[in-house]
């Protein structure tokens, strides 16, 4: 909460405009450093300052607002992030204290009672409120002069991965993504909002593919908020592996049916379960290639690429003397 405004003037959270000007009369009174020379001139400037500055919040109900919702930093937030619905500048002390006792009067009695030493302190702080003004247009303009310059400033993209199994990249689907931001509300104050992104995955899509949310970023005074990318990231498979639009899949053959020739079943990534016969003898290295089994074609979904089996021959360990002699024999050899 930082500075506590209510127990500087000593009243509750519930205060009306009455009791907070029946406060300040009494506490301005007490600590103003003209009404009571005999205070430390110090200590009475430092609370005559806290008092006002106390009033000036309360008893304006926007600033009370935000000042009960976010405390003393959220003013001062406000103010920094140069907000188009509320700019927080804190008013003269001086000033308060004259609309409520009088400026002309005040003066006279600092006059009269401190002569030259107080008139030039008035003075004084009447440059000084001068030179804060002049601070306060010229930061006015420095903020108009670089929100000129910002107009058009956008904050840097933010990537994030869209991690897609490789059925989701054949078949198409949506995913539904949720993100939370930051947003100013009426106040100016930032605030977090979750919203869900939805996202229609395109059979045949590839990884690195960009999918563009404009301006979905967090929000910052005079920054247009940064575009959200989601880039795909394909997830491995268990079975098949892609290559550009052909999918890849790896099938293990005994040495018997890699010469006999075998019929193998194989359940694809749509769900459908594919035969496919092997009639030739399989060497190391053989490979079969299915025509428009592979992924989509993103650009054309009527296309597909192929489907390639790479055969993985696997040899017995061992073979007995019998079984040597009979492959002897079926391969036309001799018997020694």
């Amino acid at each position: 909460m930082g500075v506590d405004y209510y127990n500087i003037l000593k009243v509750n959270r519930s205060a009306s405009d009455e009791d907070l000007k029946k406060a300040y009369r009494k506490l301005a009174m007490k600590w103003h450093p003209d009404k009571n020379p005999a205070v430390n001139k110090k200590e009475a400037e430092a609370k005559f300052k806290q008092i006002s500055e106390a009033y000036d919040v309360l008893s304006d109900a926007h600033k009370r607002k935000i000042y009960d919702q976010y405390g003393e930093e959220g003013l001062q937030f406000a103010e920094g992030n140069n907000s188009a619905s509320f700019r927080y500048n804190p008013r003269d002390a001086d000033d308060i204290f004259a609309e409520f006792f009088g400026g002309s009067r005040a003066a006279d009695d600092r006059a009269g009672r401190y002569g030259d030493a107080a008139a030039g302190r008035s003075q004084f702080n009447l440059n000084s409120n001068n030179q804060s003004h002049n601070r306060n247009h010229n930061h006015k303009n420095n903020n108009s002069n670089n929100n000129v310059v910002n107009k058009n400033k956008k904050a840097e993209a933010i990537e994030s991965k869209l991690v897609c199994s490789l059925e989701d990249l054949y078949k198409g689907c949506r995913k539904k993504m949720r993100i939370s931001r930051l947003v100013p509300d009426e106040f100016g104050m930032p605030k977090s909002v979750e919203e869900i992104l939805k996202i229609d995955i395109q059979p045949g899509w590839k990884r690195g593919t960009k999918i563009t949310f404009p301006e979905k970023g967090n929000q910052e005074p005079g920054i247009i908020p940064a575009d959200l990318i989601f880039v795909v990231d394909e997830k491995p498979h268990a079975i098949f592996k892609r290559d550009g639009n052909d999918l890849v899949v790896n099938q293990k053959i005994s040495l018997l049916e890699a010469l006999t020739g075998a019929s193998f079943n194989l359940a694809t990534l749509d769900g459908r379960n594919l035969t496919f016969p092997v009639t030739d003898i399989v060497k190391p290295g053989y490979e079969m290639v299915i025509p428009n089994e592979g992924m989509p074609v993103s650009k054309e979904p009527s296309k597909r690429g192929n489907l390639v089996i790479k055969f993985d021959v696997i040899y017995p360990s061992r073979l007995s003397s019998e079984q040597k002699s009979d492959l002897r024999r079926a391969l036309g050899g001799s018997e020694s």
